[in-house]
């Protein structure tokens, strides 16, 4: 374990960061010394080579049997550092290997990072996790799906697990943006409901088209997402008559730009991975209306979370859109609720700090 002065700021090994780590590595700036390890031995898209942050250099490969030898040396290559990051299954190994030595070898503290669920239940990769995180410091996860997995799949205590959400710059999605500022133009008298929808929830956004199809015609449906429009999809905007109603802009490059022009944000699929553009609509306004998974009653404020709904209950999607679309005051109070609840909550400075203490109490060193 490193032995640092007051001289030198502590040393951080980041095994597979993400692009938060590259957003929490520029928000400490100097007070922090960084060493990453990436797949391709570069450093992140954001980061450039400095006195402070590097690639790590003749770190051991991270693929490969879990065998001592090898773990061994993993443990070797992390005694210079006061605290190591590990994300994602692609890190396990790491983790794997301070367990196995942070004792004998006197290692600095681990915290694990898991972002996305796996796709499909593994026995072997979840008692490997178990292991593997036996003397971790805290594992951090985003949302609830995977605070579960942790506390019941993974057996760890309650105490080791951290839930803490991806932060956004609540502020840039508070501006109203320009009607015109989107490739899409929001003329005087439209009103926009806005989906981010995801390539594999073609039966939800199907599901919309026949909801939306009851509003009245003032109302406009903008599908965002990569790769959503399909033959499938052309074929019920033909059958239900919405030709001229329904656009697919594809992903914006700036959403502050649209997110804040829809006047219902729906989101039609659970939520897999940490719902961020559901948070983005909360910030900037606006009521959401989505499927009742845990994760959303848990992010919304408390008087959106009425108008959540069960998955592929249509009729219920339906009526609350009507009942929304007829009550502009409803929509504007519910729409500030949120927005008070993502500046409280989800703020991106928040997490930054939620960040900093977590760091410093397992280093023991404040920064």
């Amino acid at each position: 374990m490193s032995s640092s002065s007051g001289d030198l700021p502590p040393h951080l090994l980041h095994v597979l960061p993400t692009a938060e780590s590259v957003e929490l590595i520029g928000a400490f700036g100097g007070k922090l010394r960084h060493t990453l390890v990436t797949l391709d031995g570069t450093l992140p898209e954001g980061l450039q080579a400095t006195s402070y942050i590097k690639p790590a250099n003749n770190f051991p490969a991270l693929e490969g049997l879990p065998l001592p030898g090898r773990m061994q040396k993993m443990a070797r290559a992390m005694t210079a550092f006061d605290l190591v990051l590990t994300h994602g299954p692609g890190a396990l190994d790491v983790a794997m290997a301070h367990t196995m030595f942070k004792d004998v070898m006197n290692l600095p503290a681990l915290i694990h990072h898991e972002h996305d669920p796996d796709q499909k239940r593994s026995l072997k990769r979840t008692w490997y996790r178990r292991i593997a995180l036996g003397k971790s410091a805290g594992i951090v996860v985003p949302g609830e799906r995977l605070e579960e997995a942790a506390l019941v799949d993974w057996q760890q205590p309650m105490g080791r697990v951290k839930r803490i959400s991806p932060g956004i710059d609540t502020k840039a999605f508070a501006k109203k943006p320009k009607r015109d500022g989107f490739r899409l133009i929001k003329h005087p008298g439209e009103m926009w409901v806005g989906v981010w929808a995801d390539s594999a929830d073609q039966e939800g956004v199907s599901m919309l088209f026949r909801a939306f199809a009851e509003m009245e015609t003032d109302w406009q449906l903008i599908v965002l997402g990569e790769n959503i429009q399909t033959a499938a999809l052309d074929a019920e905007i033909d059958r239900l008559e919405l030709v001229d109603r329904v656009y697919f802009p594809g992903i914006p490059r700036d959403a502050t730009k649209v997110i804040g022009l829809f006047d219902i944000f729906v989101k039609t699929a659970p939520c897999r991975e940490f719902p961020v553009h559901l948070v983005e609509a909360m910030a900037a306004a606006v009521p959401v209306l989505a499927v009742r998974d845990g994760e959303a009653d848990h992010l919304l404020a408390e008087a959106n979370r009425e108008w959540l709904f069960d998955a592929n209950a249509e009729s219920t999607l339906a009526a609350n859109l009507r009942s929304l679309a007829q009550d502009k005051p409803l929509r504007s109070a519910i729409g500030e609720a949120n927005r008070l609840r993502a500046v409280q909550e989800l703020d991106r400075a928040k997490t930054i700090a939620t960040f900093r203490r977590l760091y410093a109490s397992a280093m023991k060193r404040e920064f």
